[in-house]
């Protein structure tokens, strides 16, 4: 069983991706580059990365229910997957799928689960979450720092086929960067978030480019329009389980 204290990727190489000046900065990609850095990368850019992942681990123990499927859309490198072998019962039966759109995290995620001896059966497949998804049998379906990433176009009927494919009582975990309600609010947010990565070690020049890179395929909501995204989908009870400035961490109940 997974150790609920052991850093999630020990040997995950450090986030140098934006450490030298570039004439042009990119899109940013989950390809191989970013694969190698993930984990470093969430830890430093993330606040409290690493207490999100354990409050995942408790409510989808919570919410898993025996002979049911535990989804995680957007899983990257498995780090949902280890914080929740950390706290389910060790004789539930259930299964894990996880879908992403880089072979590079998935090909990260099975080295990590096999390197735990992850104990439940899963699956991980390629699938862009723009297209079609099918979740079927779902107790649990996580989706953490993803949705932001989807097309605003197709939100809408990707929450809407997550809570049809969730079965009664099942919950979605949604972890977002979020805008604030008022821009006096979004920017203090915004600049106490750059202040953290400072604290963590990254340059001006990182936190410029990283922004540049984001700026085309990271497009948050404000937490009130998730949450109406969420009851317009019919998920009848949603609640923020964590908040950091521009951080946000809902669970919704069909």
């Amino acid at each position: 069983m997974s150790n609920p204290d052991a850093k999630i990727s020990p040997g995950c190489a450090p986030d140098t991706l934006y450490s030298e000046a570039r004439s042009r900065v990119a899109d940013f990609e989950f390809g191989r580059d970013t694969a190698a850095v993930f984990d470093d990368m969430l830890d430093r850019s993330v606040p409290f990365y690493s207490e999100i992942q354990r409050m995942l681990g408790e409510l989808v123990a919570d919410f898993a229910v025996g002979g049911t499927s535990i989804y995680d859309l957007g899983c990257s490198t498995a780090n949902a997957f280890l914080a929740a072998a950390a706290k389910l019962r060790p004789d539930i039966d259930v299964r894990f799928i996880g879908l992403d759109l880089s072979e590079e995290m998935l090909r990260k995620a099975g080295q990590k689960l096999g390197a735990a001896s992850f104990p439940w059966p899963y699956a991980l497949k390629v699938h862009d979450l723009n297209d079609a998804v099918v979740v079927e049998n779902a107790s649990v379906v996580l989706m953490v720092l993803t949705l932001q990433f989807v097309r605003p176009l197709n939100r809408e009927a990707l929450m809407a086929s997550l809570h049809q494919g969730l079965n009664h009582n099942g919950c979605l975990l949604l972890v977002e960067k979020v805008l604030g309600e008022h821009s006096t609010f979004n920017r203090l947010f915004i600049d106490h978030y750059y202040e953290m990565k400072r604290r963590k070690g990254y340059s001006e020049m990182e936190i410029a480019q990283k922004r540049e890179a984001l700026e085309n395929v990271l497009v948050p909501y404000r937490l009130e329009e998730n949450t109406r995204l969420l009851r317009r989908a019919g998920f009848q009870h949603v609640d923020v389980f964590f908040k950091w400035y521009n951080f946000c961490g809902i669970i919704a109940v069909k």
